[in-house]
């Protein structure tokens, strides 16, 4: 009988701590979200800050100024719930603006333009690296979450169900081939 309820005991302690680990891993992976979506809005904030620079610099073509910086200025001041699309309409307009490799070296010949070039192609770069990160820490915590363990014991506490995402995030092809 006592031998009985120790193996119990000690059962109960061992499926415990499983779940303790579960539920540490889970906010391990919760706090790797949130790390990561600063990283993220922080690499989006640059890029629209350094297209609307660019676009109030006058070396682009008015149209183009004004495309670029509409687009910028929408990115940097959209709701939450309207981000994804922003930051998609942005990409788009750097690609439209920088279509053509004439217009990068048009920028880079420019006073000051071989810098605002070269901060723009890193900005650009590094928002689907910052992307990429936020939605795999995304793809594990949802993976561990479907999990039924956590489910009946509602490891994820009061946490929301993580959201990727999602953009259109290319790059103008002008500038990432300058940069190669």
């Amino acid at each position: 009988m006592t031998a009985t309820l120790i193996w119990i005991l000690v059962a109960l302690v061992a499926i415990g701590l499983y779940l303790s680990w579960t539920a540490g891993r889970l906010d391990r992976l919760h706090a790797r979200i949130d790390a990561a979506r600063a990283a993220l809005d922080a690499q989006l904030l640059r890029r629209a800050s350094v297209a609307q620079e660019l676009a109030t610099s006058g070396v682009l073509d008015p149209a183009a100024s004004i495309v670029l910086y509409e687009s910028a200025h929408a990115a940097r001041q959209a709701e939450e719930e309207q981000r994804e699309v922003a930051e998609s309409e942005l990409s788009q307009a750097l690609r439209a603006v920088f279509a053509e490799p004439q217009q990068v070296e048009a920028v880079r010949e420019a006073p000051g333009g071989e810098a605002a070039a070269g901060e723009l192609t890193e900005a650009v770069r590094r928002v689907p690296m910052a992307r990429r990160f936020h939605n795999d820490a995304v793809r594990a915590a949802r993976a561990l979450r479907r999990h039924r363990k956590v489910r009946w014991f509602r490891l994820a506490g009061h946490a929301p169900f993580p959201m990727a995402f999602e953009m259109d995030d290319e790059p103008p092809a002008a500038l990432v081939d300058r940069a190669a």
